[in-house]
């Protein structure tokens, strides 16, 4: 049977990309986009769109029963950098959204959904380098504990109530179709924009700040893969673990030197680089490469020749 899809959030970072890959999978009158405000974009202009605010449940409810919406993906949410000059609407939207999508499904009214979670719910204690799936988990960030928090929500609600729900630790993703969106590895993605533009670019985080990254194309098709696995591959209801590349700065300017020889890099590190700290290097992936056939596609040269070519169209 073919799901019937809400994204919530989808004129995000994520949510653009998602909803336009939904509806080539799914077709466009199968998967209804919303979010907080009606832009003119693709999103809205080509396919089914609805004003809603992720903190309501009864608009929640209401659009969910209108299109009788079997899927829920929730990509709302206030990131790392954005959620620390507002802690307390980060929290309130991070976490109640989220209920209100748990309480639709544990009465019956959603059969399916995917929350994304975030390298953010590793702290200065996690171990660094190849983070295992299970480890000690500290936050300092409020993106960070809003998402550690929801974690153990999901996986309450699936032991509890039976609620299918799906997750992914998403690392730093890069895309060129939507600007950066106030979290703490989206340098990497205004760094392109600025070499074309500018030639040069000044880093808010210090050369060496290793750091997890993926290409935005493949977390897509990791979130589309996690979402139509049979239910008993789904092992883990807390979140996946997912990994790409791991790079720095100073790794990513070489990768754009050698397609823009001119190009050069400064570093001013700011309240971003203690959050960086915090976070892992890489990331050890191989639950969810075993239990739902996870493979990341893209290398940092692939990535950088994509992200330029399609920058400068």
């Amino acid at each position: 049977m073919t799901p019937k899809i809400l994204i919530i959030g989808a004129c995000g970072q994520i949510g653009t990309e998602l909803t336009t890959t939904l509806r080539k999978i799914y077709g466009n009158d199968n998967v209804i986009a919303s979010d907080i405000r009606k832009l003119n974009n693709d999103i809205v202009n080509h396919g089914i769109f609805e004003v809603v605010n992720a903190l309501d449940y009864n608009q929640i409810q209401h659009l969910v029963e209108q299109y009788e919406i079997t899927d829920v993906y929730l990509m709302a949410a206030l990131l790392s950098a954005t959620a620390e000059k507002n802690p307390a609407f980060a929290w309130d939207l991070n976490m109640n959204s989220l209920f209100h999508v748990l309480n639709l499904a544990k009465v019956g009214k959603i059969k399916k959904i995917f929350w994304p979670s975030s390298i953010a719910v590793f702290g200065p204690t996690t171990p660094r380098e190849n983070t295992p799936q299970y480890t000690i988990m500290e936050p300092t960030t409020v993106y960070g504990i809003s998402k550690q928090t929801g974690e153990r929500w999901c996986e309450y609600y699936h032991h509890q109530y039976g609620v299918d729900v799906r997750s992914i630790r998403y690392p730093g993703l890069i895309s060129y179709t939507t600007e950066p969106g106030g979290g703490t590895t989206d340098y990497a993605v205004d760094i392109y924009h600025k070499a074309l533009e500018k030639g040069s670019f000044e880093c808010f985080l210090s050369a060496e700040s290793k750091l997890p990254m993926m290409y935005m194309e493949d977390a897509i098709r990791a979130t589309v893969e996690i979402m139509q696995a049979e239910l008993e591959q789904v092992k883990i209801r807390s979140s996946y673990n997912l990994s790409g590349i791991s790079f720095t700065p100073s790794e990513i300017a070489k990768s754009i030197q050698n397609y823009i020889p001119d190009f050069t890099i400064s570093y001013k590190p700011d309240f971003r680089q203690k959050i960086a700290d915090s976070w892992p290097a890489s990331i050890d992936d191989s639950c969810a490469r075993q239990d739902w056939g996870w493979k990341h596609k893209y290398d940092l040269d692939s990535m950088t020749k994509i992200m330029l070519e399609n920058l400068k169209k």
